[in-house]
């Protein structure tokens, strides 16, 4: 009989809380076929779980941080990034997590919460979902003004949990269990930060890092007047900007942005992965200060946000899982190795940053602005267009995932034949308006009926110190995002070094290009959704928000999008039933480990289980790779690990039996010693009842 196990807690305790460049295109053929917010934010400060201020030194700020689980449903759920209907979920490299931040100006009460998740994008139907939660717990203490989700973008992770058509339908529909996964962990971590609330300081550092990015799109890029391209001798945005945060003399946690597509791993790869910004967090927050995910006490905090990186890619020979190496996991690790190192150089060099703490936000119909002079190229007045998705966009971006082949990126693209496939005209006055977008799809005119792609974004800034985030609901090209930032800058009368562009924030409606970048067409400017001026409106209707901030005045906040949640589908099936293979019980083993393995060794356990569906297991874990040590069994590793992979596999459709494959690769640190593999699952019986089981490897050696 083996020892008694003397492990960390399975879950999470009960006070806790429960509950990309797209192709849409190819999607939506498919379905056509067949309050003003205060400026001061002056509430008292909330302090709930804090430390009494004479426990620890004093500083100008109250500073919080938190980490959560987001992740969904690990199998047979489409994936978010690349619309590939075959791209579908089979497991779990590592878990997608939310990481949050909250920041209190101890001199007035104002706040901001910071949250930046391991997602493909935060949609608007998270954003919405999010507030309801905080406001229901907190009352107006957290709003949609100083409330800041942005996504790290990566491309392996399950979706449909957007409410809008266009970035569902690859999916197969709404997925609730995801989604449900989604917003219960970004809150959770808030509520973390929240109750972690320490006073405590500040510091801002910046830095270059000019070999994790290459631009993907340097025919559009060069198209950009000789001022802008200046600015990018490269051709990429190499800026590392870090907020280092501490509490008293202790550091909390960093948040470290830089520009690259967190497209490392391809549309190949079917497991869960934050790719390389989750990686750089997790070396950090695992390797370096010793996080263990599943224990239940704050620790170092270590998010790894994007900025305006809509043509910076990872892969830096211009092809999918390409560049540094030909192993795309190994490339996710370099890439985000790199990231991690450059930032913890700037974190080392950061300097004390003060000022306060403030936010500002606006809804703007953005397929309706009237755009002044003052902001186009050519100097004269234009509109916004009712969203058009173009066809380029069909191709896909070919360095970083390829649509459908056959169809090139460029105006050029032979489209009639697609348009009529899919059945839908474009009017006339509506391809002039996005000229010279080749109009594939008229997703605004569709939105009519269904809720295709938003209409209603949210533009925001906010403040902490000197440093001012200008919140944008989209991915913007290097350039997009340094002529907002100029006008966002000169608008507020501070350095542009202090005004960073944080990307794929509050919502979310695919690419923003110049209007130089939207006339070559590429990928990106076919999928700038609201035409040619897009840029420019979002430059006049940030300078509005900057003076609001500026002046301290309140803010209209314009039209709030509507809340669709009512207007979903799905075309998924749920989990009928689970059945084990004959004559074996659920955690059954089927294929043991050998007896032993020398450092540098992959471990492969095989066990009889049931639908990861049953449960995402959100804070807690599908495998366990446990240690006797003292003679008890003390987990080292489970799935939100590195080195550890959880795969689900089918065997019968008709009985419902399948099989989970763990793997552990041992590292050249490993302790030598007795392991064992632990598999945690669910099963569902014919009357529908679900309940866990956990299945046990025979013990093995690591030498």
């Amino acid at each position: 009989m083996p020892p008694p196990a003397v492990l960390r807690p399975h879950r999470r305790p009960s006070h806790r809380i429960r509950a990309t460049g797209l192709t849409i295109a190819a999607a939506l053929g498919a379905l056509l076929l067949g309050t003003v917010p205060s400026p001061a934010h002056a509430a008292p400060a909330r302090t709930t779980g804090s430390a009494d201020a004479t426990d620890v030194a004093d500083g100008e700020y109250l500073v919080g941080r938190g980490i959560a689980d987001v992740t969904g449903e690990a199998a047979e759920t489409g994936m978010m990034g690349y619309s590939s209907f075959d791209q579908k979920t089979s497991g779990i490299h590592q878990r997608q997590r939310s990481r949050a931040f909250v920041v209190v100006d101890r001199a007035n009460g104002r706040r901001v919460a910071y949250v930046n998740a391991d997602l493909g994008m935060i949609f608007q139907s998270v954003r919405q979902g999010v507030l309801t939660r905080l406001r229901d717990r907190y009352g107006s203490l957290y709003d949609e003004a100083n409330v800041l989700l942005s996504a790290t973008h990566t491309h392996s992770g399950p979706g449909g949990f957007s409410h809008h058509v266009a970035y569902n339908l690859s999916v197969l529909g709404f997925q609730s269990a995801t989604y449900r996964a989604i917003v219960d962990g970004i809150v959770e971590s808030v509520v973390e930060a929240h109750e972690d609330l320490r006073p405590g300081s500040v510091e801002l550092g910046t830095g270059t890092l000019t070999d994790a990015s290459v631009n993907r799109s340097r025919t559009a890029f060069d198209r950009n007047p000789a001022a802008d391209r200046a600015a990018f001798p490269g051709a990429i945005d190499p800026a590392m900007t870090v907020l280092r945060f501490r509490q008293g003399d202790r550091d909390a946690g960093a948040i470290s942005w830089f520009a690259t597509h967190n497209t490392s791993i391809t549309n190949r790869n079917t497991l869960i992965s934050p790719d390389n910004k989750g990686y750089a967090a997790y070396a950090w927050e695992h390797d370096l200060e010793g996080v263990r995910y599943l224990d239940d006490t704050p620790g170092f905090v270590a998010a790894f946000p994007n900025t305006n990186a809509g043509d910076m890619s990872p892969n830096l020979n211009l092809k999918p899982g390409s560049g540094p190496t030909e192993d795309e996991f190994e490339n996710a690790r370099i890439i985000g190795l790199r990231q991690l190192d450059k930032a913890r150089e700037v974190y080392r060099a950061t300097e004390p940053t003060g000022g306060g703490v403030d936010s500002r936000l606006a809804y703007v119909d953005m397929e309706d602005v009237a755009v002044s002079g003052a902001y186009t190229p050519d100097g004269a007045p234009h509109r916004t267009c009712p969203a058009v998705v173009g066809a380029s966009t069909l191709a896909g971006s070919v360095e970083d995932g390829p649509a459908i082949p056959g169809f090139e990126e460029g105006t050029r693209t032979p489209v009639a034949g697609i348009i009529d496939a899919l059945r839908v005209e474009t009017p006339a006055w509506l391809a002039a308006c996005q000229y010279p977008k080749a109009s594939l799809i008229p997703t605004g005119l569709l939105s009519n009926v269904l809720p295709v792609t938003p209409k209603i974004l949210p533009l925001q800034i906010v403040r902490i110190g000197e440093l001012h985030l200008v919140a944008g609901p989209g991915e913007f090209t290097i350039t997009a995002g340094l002529r907002i930032r100029r006008t966002v800058a000169q608008q507020l009368g501070v350095p542009l070094g202090h005004v960073l562009l944080q990307g794929y924030a509050n919502s979310y409606s695919q690419y923003v290009t110049t209007p130089e970048e939207y006339d070559a067409q590429q990928y990106e400017g076919g999928s700038t959704l609201y035409g040619r001026y897009t840029l420019p409106a979002y430059q006049q209707e940030f300078a509005r928000v900057a003076a609001s901030l500026r002046a301290g005045t309140a803010l209209d906040r314009g039209p709030v999008p509507p809340d669709e949640s009512g207007r979903q589908f799905t075309f998924q099936t749920g989990v009928v039933h689970d059945s084990p293979p004959a004559a074996k019980a659920f955690g059954a083993v089927l294929t043991p480990p050998a007896a032993s393995y020398p450092r540098g060794g992959t471990v492969t356990v095989e066990f009889a289980t049931g639908h990861p569906k049953n449960d995402v297991r959100r804070g807690g874990t599908f495998l366990e790779v446990q240690r006797l040590v003292g003679g008890a069994w003390v987990r080292e590793l489970d799935d939100g690990d590195w080195a550890t992979a959880y795969r689900w596999t089918r065997l019968n459709g008709v009985t419902g039996t399948s099989k989970a494959t763990i793997t552990w690769t041992t590292g050249p640190d490993t302790p030598a010693g007795t392991y064992r593999i632990v598999h945690h699952g669910d099963a569902k019986n014919l009357f529908g009842k679900t309940a866990p089981f956990t299945g046990t490897s025979p013990v093995f050696t690591v030498s």
